[in-house]
């Protein structure tokens, strides 16, 4: 048994053995590899070293040279650096020399150099703005030479800055007339003929221009003034050299004519009423139609009566006269009560169709001023509404509620003095009428009495 196992334990170390060993030479072989694969990459990673390296030195080459050149390059920049200090040196000490020698050559001429230059300076701008330009164009160009001038300026430019003067003072006292480029309010021009009023406006048949500096253009206004200022241009247009015309002008070269354009017309102010004011106004000519319908209602009732005056025994039944003779006529056998009655009854029954409507005029100029109230109430209403919303920075926000408030009260009275006087007018007529009536119903009780005491 001992001797079986022992030889099972050396065939077991044997067996280990022999793997081991074939174990062992796989591995130097993978190593032999390894090693082989190894050397291999050296020799290559030597030779692009290798060329990295001349890579590197030629670089350094070519940079040493542009070093160099860069070197070379400042040094030649410095040296110019000095030389231009140099020079600009030497210049300024030149051109000192040269100024004071030219200050010394001009003399006194110096001082006339900075008058000439300084009346140029100050006269571009009045003769640009002149009206004498929109007929000259072109005057500013040598003032404006001379005013930038360096140098003394030459004979004909102060013969030019003389001429530009006198021109302007000459043509500033006269009327001319000439044709020119007008500017209309819709884009369009024309050619004019436009009449020069010294240097004050611009007119033409359609009324007064204004001439802009910046554009050199002329327009006419965007709102004319009142006919009545216009009605000077149709007369100036009439004129010879031996009359003269009176013509509205501007002193202020068309800035007050500006302002003229921001005034608001009568209708204008009239719009501000809005609704409140259309009903002043409605009542307004509600009442002129009553009042003409009655006046010419009394006066041909008046007339028939006057007529019937002429001619009281035969009743005309036209008129209210006729009528009440009419009924004097047919109840003359009554007595004097009876008859007084029904003559006071033929009187009421003539005094509302004589008195029909003139009421309704009262009534209305009661009402109209009272409208004007309301529309003074309305606009202080909206103004305070308008001040709570936007404040009072700026008036002309409340400038409409505010102009509503004085034009309805503006109205309001307005169209009550007028009502209010014809109101009297018809009143007086009316009462006059029923004057003659019971005058004449008083002398007929008169003597139908006399009658039967007789």
């Amino acid at each position: 048994m001992k001797k079986l196992f022992k030889g099972f334990a050396v065939a077991a170390v044997l067996s280990v053995s022999a793997g081991t060993a074939l174990n062992a030479h796989a591995n130097t072989d993978a190593l032999d590899k390894i090693l082989e694969q190894v050397k291999q990459e050296r020799i290559s990673e030597g030779k692009l070293n290798k060329q990295r390296e001349q890579e590197f030195l030629s670089a350094r080459a070519d940079k040493q040279a542009l070093l160099n050149k860069a070197k070379s390059d400042l040094a030649a920049e410095k040296a110019r650096g000095d030389r231009l200090a140099k020079e600009y040196a030497q210049n300024e000490n030149t051109l000192a020399e040269k100024e004071q020698a030219l200050l010394n050559a001009q003399g006194t001429l110096g001082e006339m150099f900075g008058v000439v230059r300084r009346a140029a300076a100050d006269a571009i701008g009045s003769i640009e703005a002149s009206l004498v330009s929109a007929e000259k164009p072109g005057r500013a160009e040598v003032l404006r030479s001379l005013a930038a001038a360096k140098e003394l300026p030459t004979v004909r430019e102060l013969e030019e800055l003389w001429i530009s003067l006198q021109t302007e003072m000459t043509e500033s006292a006269k009327v001319s007339t000439f044709e020119t480029e007008v500017a209309g309010l819709d884009g369009s021009s024309s050619v004019k003929k436009v009449t020069r009023i010294g240097n004050f406006n611009l007119v033409t048949d359609d009324g007064y221009l204004i001439y802009s500096p910046e554009t050199k253009a002329i327009q006419p206004l965007g709102k004319q003034p009142d006919s009545y200022i216009l009605a000077g241009i149709s007369d100036l247009e009439g004129t010879s050299a031996d009359n003269y015309a009176g013509v509205y002008i501007d002193p202020t070269r068309g800035a007050i004519l500006r302002i003229n354009t921001q005034k608001k017309s009568l209708m204008e102010y009239y719009e501000q009423g809005a609704e409140v004011g259309y009903i002043i106004t409605l009542l307004l000519v509600v009442g002129l139609l009553i009042f003409i319908v009655r006046f010419i209602d009394l006066a041909l009732t008046s007339t028939k009566i006057k007529s019937q005056l002429k001619n009281l025994s035969t009743p005309n039944t036209n008129n209210p006269l006729g009528r009440i003779l009419k009924v004097y006529a047919d109840n003359k056998n009554q007595d004097v009560e009876n008859l007084e009655l029904k003559l006071d009854e033929a009187i009421l029954r003539e005094t509302p169709r004589i008195e029909a409507g003139i009421n309704i005029i009262k009534i209305l100029a009661a009402i109209a001023p009272l409208l004007g109230l309301l529309g003074t109430v309305i606009g202080m209403i909206l103004t305070f509404q308008t001040i709570t919303l936007f404040g009072t920075g700026d008036p002309k926000i409340m400038a409409g509620n505010i102009s509503l408030a004085l034009v309805t009260t503006a109205l309001g009275l307005i169209a009550a003095l007028p009502l209010i006087l014809l109101h009297s007018i018809v009143a007086g007529r009316s009462k006059s009428v029923l004057h003659v009536l019971d005058e004449q119903s008083a002398g007929i009780i008169a003597a139908h009495a006399e009658k039967e005491k007789a």
